[in-house]
């Protein structure tokens, strides 16, 4: 059996150019959970937010488009249920539900749509990935900002406040990065 890697083909995620066996995506979905574990500990506090700046999304997101639907939605919800469970890989640490539950939730969701858009090859070009990015971001804040306000006892609007507004800028950034990473890979496993 070789193990070169083949030609990218269209419906193809970045993970099935890695010869394909159970073992294979298991350890994907293992270290997408890990990997947005890890990431979930760079945090950074937010005046007046109960929910810090981290780079659970990125890697959530990033985790998702080269994973695809069904193996970045097992990734996430191994990540979300290791962390129900007691394992502190969330944001600072931290484990259970909390008023930040809800990005998770998102992310979960998320990552149907950029896993499905990455197999469409919404991922192999720079403005194509911005679009998936934004589609990402978009459905994590749609699920996570009600939770907030639902669980810490806000306003709509102060919701916005405290778990939308303080992110865009850093999840610009963050999109921003996924927009090189991904297309690059594609563009380095062509030559």
């Amino acid at each position: 059996m070789s193990t070169a890697v083949a030609p990218a083909r269209t419906g193809q995620v970045l993970a099935d150019l890695l010869p394909a066996s159970r073992v294979r995506d298991i350890a994907l979905v293992a270290g997408g959970a890990v990997l947005t574990g890890l990431a979930a500990q760079i945090a950074v506090p937010v005046p007046g937010s109960p929910v810090p700046v981290t780079g659970q999304t990125f890697a959530a997101l990033l985790v998702s488009t080269g994973l695809g639907a069904r193996r970045g939605v097992s990734a996430l919800v191994l990540y979300a249920l290791a962390g129900l469970a007691g394992v502190p890989w969330f944001a600072n640490g931290t484990s259970g539900v909390s008023v930040a539950f809800g990005y998770i939730l998102g992310m979960i969701l998320a990552s149907v749509a950029v896993g499905a858009l990455a197999r469409r090859g919404a991922d192999r070009s720079v403005p194509r990935m911005a679009g998936t990015m934004l589609v990402g971001e978009a459905i994590i804040y749609a699920v996570g900002v009600p939770y907030l306000a639902y669980a810490a006892g806000l306003s709509a609007s102060a919701a916005i406040a405290a778990g939308l507004t303080p992110f865009l800028i850093g999840d610009a950034l963050k999109a921003a990065l996924a927009m090189g990473v991904l297309p690059t890979a594609w563009k380095l496993l062509k030559r």
